[in-house]
């Protein structure tokens, strides 16, 4: 098999998109800036993962110290990998802009934290790059995300539709993905159809590369949502229904990513009401 872990592909995607985005779209993000946000979230990643397990010794020998000095075993050491830090870097790469590299900086170190401190046993609900995104648009006077920055043209959508296909297939999250789009596109039509505007203002609304991107690459992350198919569909109906509200009565740009930061903790109580087993990339270690 070309790639062992799924991760590996969803890599090579994002990095794919942000060649292309730099080079077709014009954006405006300098390539150092790049390096300082791939550089933090693996710094970051590789900080907080050494002091987990540093504490999780320490709270082994204090164990040991009481109950007959057996060897100590860290079963919940965390493993410091790339991957997982890596699309998290790539995510704020295409998503994120600013006008200090500190803001994104910032950014990046809150992203990758979240995963360390929003968790319930094993498990984080928020999405990182999510996380460090809306950090950013609240803590920060000058950062912003752009949803038009991908434009309109239909290539692009068949570019993410093809890509994220694939990584949906093996990761078996298309339910999610369905039920957003198919949800939101819906309402859409609802209200296309109520106001009496022409079809080519529907499409419109719903051939957004940023949006595609967002329905195949973040509302899916298969290890912060919910563990049950029932419990994803509901889920991602949820943010769909608040996306659209969000957009259409606040006319908020960035209403996808305040609709996933607002109801990401509903994982949690989803998890509860649908029981199954929590998704691994196979290795099955539980892998931050």
């Amino acid at each position: 098999m070309l790639f062992k872990d799924i991760r590996d592909a969803q890599i090579l995607f994002l990095c794919l998109f942000l060649v292309l985005g730099i080079g077709t779209r014009d954006w405006t993000l300098r390539p150092e800036w790049i390096a300082v946000i791939i550089a933090t979230c693996l710094s970051t990643q590789w900080i907080l993962s050494l002091v987990i397990d540093r504490w999780s010794l320490v709270g082994g020998w204090w164990l040991i110290e009481t109950n007959n000095n057996q060897q100590p075993t860290n079963n919940n050491q965390q493993t410091t990998n790339i991957r997982s830090p890596l699309i998290t870097a790539l995510g704020l790469c295409l998503l994120l802009r600013a006008d200090h590299w500190t803001t994104i900086a910032l950014a990046a170190v809150v992203a990758i934290a979240s995963k360390f401190v929003f968790k319930v046993g094993d498990k984080h609900f928020f999405n990182p790059a999510n996380f460090g995104i809306i950090s950013a648009l609240v803590l920060t006077p000058d950062a912003w995300v752009s949803p038009g920055q991908w434009g309109e043209d239909w290539w692009y959508g068949l570019l993410f539709a093809g890509t994220g296909g694939l990584i949906l297939k093996r990761v078996g999250r298309w339910d999610t993905t369905a039920a957003f789009l198919g949800v939101y596109a819906t309402l859409e039509a609802i209200r296309n159809f109520w106001l009496g505007w022409t079809w080519d203002v529907y499409w419109h609304r719903l051939m957004s590369g940023s949006l595609l991107l967002f329905a195949l690459f973040m509302v899916t992350d298969p290890r912060s949502i919910p563990n049950a198919r029932m419990g994803r569909v509901v889920w991602a109906a949820c943010i769909a229904i608040l996306t659209f509200i969000l957009r259409n009565y606040f006319y908020l740009s960035t209403a996808v990513f305040w609709a996933l930061f607002a109801l990401a903790p509903l994982t949690v109580l989803f998890d509860t009401l649908w029981q199954a087993p929590r998704f691994g990339w196979g290795s099955g270690r539980v892998e931050e």
